[in-house]
């Protein structure tokens, strides 16, 4: 199993609550609401309110777990040569990538970029760091539950 579904595995219903449940149910929100927005171009109503609450939790709150995670799990299997092949890196390596997305778009919304685009471009913006966030983190998905042994020279029918 990759260090990525361990962890989803791990301390439930904890776990999968914390880092699977919540940023997958902010992203759901921000990705429909989204096409809301694009559709029928309202940037006042609550719909986009709710798209803006909603980018901004979940820019922070993945901040947060990027850093967490980071400095207690990707320092610690790194240093020790704990992954467990290329597949293993990948998962964990695109989930936590999810970070760069999520945050660029807590970051719009909260003014601090795009200052200078008005609001189509901040509309493209937007839609784009959505649509990096849902390739990554179904990268991270995909890649999580292959065997990490698949593409490493150990025999198949070898034990973990």
């Amino acid at each position: 199993m990759t260090h990525y579904m361990e962890l989803l595995a791990t301390n439930q219903p904890w776990n999968l609550i914390i880092f699977m449940a919540i940023p997958v149910i902010l992203a759901e929100t921000l990705a429909v609401t989204e096409l809301f927005i694009l559709f029928g171009r309202n940037l006042n109503g609550i719909v986009r309110k709710i798209n803006k609450i909603a980018g901004i939790i979940a820019g922070l709150y993945f901040t947060g777990i990027f850093i967490y995670l980071f400095t207690n799990v990707v320092i610690p299997l790194t240093t020790a040569g704990g992954w467990r092949g290329f597949v293993d890196v990948l998962a964990v390596g695109s989930y936590l990538s999810g970070v760069i997305p999520l945050l660029g778009i807590a970051l719009l919304e909260l003014n601090l970029i795009g200052r200078s685009r008005n609001e189509e471009g901040k509309l493209k913006l937007h839609a784009i760091f959505v649509a990096i966030f849902l390739v990554v983190a179904h990268i991270a998905m995909i890649a999580g539950m292959l065997d990490p042994r698949l593409f490493t020279s150990a025999p198949s029918g070898m034990g973990m």
